[in-house]
């Protein structure tokens, strides 16, 4: 019996020194893992989105840059409210642009000083190479009712309405923003080149509200 009391005390001991060494003993660092990509909840297995790819028919085309002005221009068309300008050649696509307008827009123009673009057909009357601004083409503002119906009010219906580029005080590259005119029609001076390059006196332009 006295043998058997030793070994289960010597057993009992193993076994305290075997828990103590189990609580002291450095333990191994966790293996790095990598990112999930999807969902994942412990115990259970991981869930990953697919990867959708929308076919070419719903995807957007790349917007192409437009073909400059290589034809003389017959006609150009001004939306005021758009803010756009409408240059048609006699070969090739219609080029637009976007433009300043008066600095009061809003309306047609009716007396100077009022800051409003004028509506109407008009022509092209003159080329300025040496204009305040960089190239403009000058339009046949005021006509004949437009001077009876300032007359009629006692007002001077003012007159050089322009299609033209930035001041020639403003740094090469520079857009004046917002409407800044004075009722004249502003373009950057690289695309007032471009339509004064195919520009001709006598040519339509057509002012829309």
């Amino acid at each position: 019996m006295k043998r058997l009391g030793g070994i289960f005390s010597a057993l009992c001991l193993a076994a305290v020194l075997w828990g103590l060494w189990l609580l002291w003993a450095p333990q191994p660092a966790p293996l790095p893992q990598p990112p999930a990509a999807g969902w994942h909840w412990p115990g259970l297995p991981e869930f990953r989105l697919p990867r959708i790819t929308l076919p070419p028919i719903f995807q957007r085309p790349p917007v192409q840059p437009e073909a400059p002005i290589a034809s003389p221009v017959r006609r150009i068309l001004v939306e005021k409210s758009a803010r756009r300008m409408t240059v048609y050649q006699e070969s090739g696509p219609p080029r637009t642009f976007r433009i300043a307008l008066g600095f009061s827009p809003e309306g047609d123009k009716s007396r100077e000083g009022d800051g409003r673009t004028p509506e109407g057909i008009f022509r092209i009357d003159r080329l300025n190479r040496q204009s305040a601004y960089h190239l403009s083409l000058g339009i046949d503002y005021p006509q004949k009712h437009h001077r009876e119906a300032a007359r009629r009010l006692g007002l001077s219906p003012g007159g050089d309405i322009m299609i033209h580029g930035q001041p020639n005080q403003v740094p090469d590259g520079y857009r004046v923003k917002g409407d800044w005119t004075a009722g004249c029609i502003a373009v950057d001076n690289a695309e007032i080149e471009e339509i004064f390059a195919h520009a001709r006196i006598g040519t339509e332009v057509e002012i829309l509200p």
